[in-house]
């Protein structure tokens, strides 16, 4: 059996081959109470005595966490390179942002028009079939109060303002509480051009009063095309779904790396899944550029605790079946696996869901792990593609395109119509980041990837409290 240790503090290793394949070993003799080390950090500590060579795993190992925590700021911040610029082929906007995409996007005010958005798309690709055309249902945006509500209309309008669409066309009803008119006041000004809006109350025959418009936003849309653009205009969204136990080994090191080298050529990533950072956070903590930023991500931690302590929900238990059959035993050994996408920048922001990166570099964003919701959030917030690390396979796909990171060979070769890359050479000691920056460059220049081969475009926006 073939194991390989992550940190030198460490007390087990990881298997990488044979029916353990992803679990861990005890190194040593492990007496009940101490803690296990995976990562050089604790990720729970011994229920009983384990002895060397034995499967460390959920039924020897429980978590440390419980409750709220006090923190302190104690900054480890890493030193910040720059590095000279890559480009891509994207397609510069006249409000200066850059897409990677130059798409039709229909986007529905409230679910009550989904359907219809779906017809005036399926008729509209009838008569563009050289152009991307799609809308993305969700059932919100009626019958909501206060904070779900607002950010119902917060995660529209990142998408609506999404530099990868060419051309939107914002559809509504009519007597929704999402109403356009109300929503105007929260969208703002917008380039008449880029963007129509119709109410289908308002017309005659809505699918044909919607392929009009669609066809002027074609129009639109085709005057831009394809030109040198430097990284520093790259937003990348980072996450992960169905983990196992080479999540933290391969895939996420892997994005971690890509993020501190286009971070490095002035482009910007988001980190998100705030349940997926606990037992993790200090670390990111401590890497806060400064006391302010500490203390929103204080707040973000705390913020996302009490949401699940309102529910009367257990903050730490959070591995799902896939995960722990994947070796994953504790949040602590998720978390600190997760994290590891945001590679080792110093973090620079955190913003809610529906803002945008105001700040260049790394930014951690609020939200679940849920993985459509967080692919959402990280669409909304402007990020041009979504970096997803998984170790089980999964087909989700975001808006922008999402590229499926493959933590083994073995997922890699079975649901090759599902992963775009396999980090999976990094068991065998190959370095493959070079090739791996250059790949999700090729993807910013127009690669498809396979959500956007198989149409998997989803959003689901998150919701907590009372829908009428």
């Amino acid at each position: 059996m073939k194991k390989i240790t992550i940190h030198e503090r460490d007390n087990v290793a990881v298997c990488i081959d044979g029916e353990l394949s992803g679990h861990k070993i005890a190194k040593r003799d492990i007496k009940a109470g101490e803690n296990i080390i995976k990562y050089g950090y604790p990720i729970g500590y011994a229920t009983c005595d384990i002895k060397e060579g034995e499967h460390v795993h959920t039924h020897n190992t429980k978590t440390n966490l419980d409750g709220i925590l006090e923190y302190t700021y104690e900054p480890q911040l890493s030193e910040e390179k720059k590095a000279e610029t890559a480009y891509f082929d994207g397609y510069k906007r006249e409000d200066g942002s850059v897409g990677v995409r130059n798409e039709i996007w229909v986007i529905g005010t409230v679910g009550c028009i989904n359907k219809t958005a779906q017809l005036i798309v399926n008729k509209a690709k009838e008569k563009h079939p050289d152009m991307e055309i799609c809308t993305f249902n969700h059932p919100f945006g009626c019958s909501q109060l206060g904070d779900d509500h607002a950010t119902t209309q917060k995660v529209l309008k990142g998408l609506i303002n999404h530099p990868n669409a060419g051309g939107v066309l914002v559809l509504g009803l009519g007597c929704e509480n999402n109403n356009i008119p109300e929503f105007k006041k929260v969208l703002g000004e917008v380039n008449d051009k880029r963007v129509k809006f119709l109410v289908a109350q308002e017309v005659n025959d809505e699918v044909a009063a919607g392929l009009e418009l669609i066809d002027e936003l074609v129009a639109y849309a085709k005057t831009f095309k394809r030109e040198k653009c430097p990284v520093s205009a790259l937003t990348v969204g980072l996450k992960c779904g169905g983990s196992d136990g080479f999540s933290g080994i391969t895939a996420n090191p892997l994005v971690g790396r890509f993020s501190d080298r286009i971070i490095e050529m002035g482009g910007s990533t988001v980190l998100t899944e705030v349940p997926e950072m606990f037992g993790a956070e200090t670390i990111l903590m401590n890497r806060c550029v400064n006391k302010e930023v500490f203390d929103k991500t204080v707040n973000l931690i705390n913020d996302f605790k009490e949401y699940f302590m309102r529910y009367n929900q257990v903050v730490y238990e959070n591995p799902s079946p896939g995960n722990k059959k994947g070796g994953i035993t504790t949040l602590e050994d998720k978390s600190l696996g997760c994290v590891q996408k945001g590679g080792s920048a110093n973090v620079k922001d955190v913003i809610e869901i529906g803002d945008s990166v105001k700040v260049q570099g790394l930014n951690l964003l609020t939200g679940p792990g849920n993985d459509i919701v967080a692919v959402t959030n990280l669409a909304a917030s402007g990020c041009q593609i979504i970096l997803f690390t998984t170790g089980r396979g999964t087909p989700v796909g975001a808006p922008v395109p999402t590229v499926k990171v493959a933590t083994n060979t073995a997922l890699a070769e079975n649901k090759s119509n599902w992963i775009d890359y396999n980090a999976g050479p990094i068991l065998e000691d190959k370095d493959i980041t070079e090739d791996f920056v250059n790949y999700v460059l090729e993807v910013a220049s127009g690669k498809k990837t396979n959500n956007e081969i198989n149409g998997y475009k989803e959003i689901s926006i998150f919701k907590d409290g009372v829908t009428l």
